[in-house]
């Protein structure tokens, strides 16, 4: 989290012929990518795997598919390492860069740091899924139309978001953006629009599935909504926007190979793979963000990632139909919105950057009364370094899919 600063193009006066022509002052390269940080987090990497090859007995066309799309992937991944650094130079001289304020007082403080660099993320995300048609999809398949509308939400939000960072558009519109952006899913979507009632209220209410049509509709809308904002409004450290992201990802990704190894419905198959075709490369262009955004970070993601990644999860939780997990992954961000409530419906005077206060002598963070998830674990364990408490952060979020794994675990046959 930065503040941004605009250059303001200072009025040109006519030099005289004495004067010296000025040199061209440019900014220093960007920090290059953490290699051995992202190799500790491809560790992660090898209980999917396991899960594909060993564990679950996956159809080969469905396996295949996964594997050419983590191919992709990893194509998507290095191109993004290698594109970052091009695209910090150019945002830089378009004076698109922050302050960190968590290091301010301090000379990294006063370094100009490259913003909206999701925009690569997302361009990367695009060109890799649209190639993967090619390799999975036929003319004719049934997944082909929502494929493609799923793809135009995640592009117009994220030019939305974009168009955002520019202009730095008020939060009152910034929670209409993903209704519009979501559109395209929800003109296109002509699966169903039914739930199954919970078997302990089925006595009561007398029926075991309910059409809720139109509301279904909405309920896909404001989802996508809740998504995208809740990725925005927990944020505030380097590398919490994209670890966050990172660490959700990965459980959804889990959950899907579960969810196909497990069933023996092949549509219900073909939903989770779905799901799997956006979550993979989402995953790998953020870790290549995240090499540049952890700490110290040397790049700023801006609402371009932050609303790409939300708008992609939410998209993933519906055609994938597991939107009720993908809400329980969330806990965090649910939190952080209960928690923020009062300051943004104007209830609590809400100041424009709700961050914690930082101590230039020490290096620590000092937790405010802003109604932050950030400030709440600061209150309670008291003063953090700024690393340490995006890992403590990272760790509830990885805590909060666990406790979504078991509660489907302890509720399996039960509940549903």
């Amino acid at each position: 989290m930065g503040t941004r600063k605009r250059l303001i193009s200072p009025t040109t006066q006519p030099s005289s012929p004495d004067q010296k022509p000025q040199q061209q002052i440019t900014d220093p390269p960007i920090a290059p990518p953490k290699w051995g940080f992202l190799f500790k987090l491809s560790l992660f990497s090898i209980p999917y795997f396991y899960l594909i090859f060993f564990h679950f007995t996956i159809d080969s066309h469905l396996r295949r598919s996964i594997i050419i799309n983590a191919g992709l992937s990893l194509v998507g991944f290095f191109v993004t390492v290698r594109m970052i650094p091009v695209a910090s130079r150019y945002v830089l001289k378009r004076s698109l860069f922050g302050y960190d304020i968590n290091k301010k007082g301090t000379p990294q403080g006063n370094v100009k740091v490259p913003e909206s660099l999701g925009i690569v993320v997302g361009i990367v995300f695009l060109v890799v899924t649209i190639v993967f048609q090619y390799f999975n999809f036929t003319a004719d398949s049934n997944w082909l139309v929502e494929y493609n509308a799923a793809l135009a939400c995640i592009c117009f939000m994220t030019l939305l978001g974009f168009v955002d960072d520019v202009l730095d558009v008020p939060w009152r519109v910034k929670l209409v953006l993903p209704s519009i952006a979501a559109l395209p899913l929800l003109m296109a979507y002509a699966g169903h629009t039914t739930i199954v009632i919970p078997k302990p209220l089925v006595p009561h209410i007398g029926i075991e599935i309910l059409d809720l049509g139109w509301i279904y509709k909405l309920y896909m809308g404001l989802l996508a909504v809740f998504c995208t904002n809740s990725i925005n409004i927990h944020a505030g450290l380097n590398g919490l926007e994209v670890g966050q992201t990172v660490v959700i990802t990965y459980a959804i990704l889990i959950h899907n190979i579960m969810q196909i190894g497990a069933s023996t419905d092949p549509e219900y198959k073909l939903a989770h793979a779905f799901s799997i075709y956006l979550v993979q490369p989402l995953l790998a262009t953020s870790l290549a963000l995240l090499s540049y955004n952890w700490y110290p970070s040397s790049v700023f993601v801006g609402d371009t990632y932050t609303y790409f990644a939300g708008m992609t999860m939410a998209v993933v939780g519906i055609l994938g139909h597991f939107s009720e997990t993908l809400l329980i992954f969330f806990l965090p961000q649910v939190l952080n919105f209960l928690l923020s409530l009062p300051q943004l419906s104007g209830y609590i005077p809400c100041p424009r950057h709700r961050l914690p206060r930082f101590d230039p002598q020490t290096g620590l963070l000092t937790g405010t009364n802003d109604g932050t998830l950030v400030n709440f674990f600061l209150r309670k364990l008291g003063r953090k370094s700024e690393k340490s408490l995006c890992i403590y952060l990272l760790i509830f979020q990885g805590i909060a899919c666990c406790f979504c794994f078991m509660l489907r675990y302890f509720l399996a046959g039960w509940y549903k």
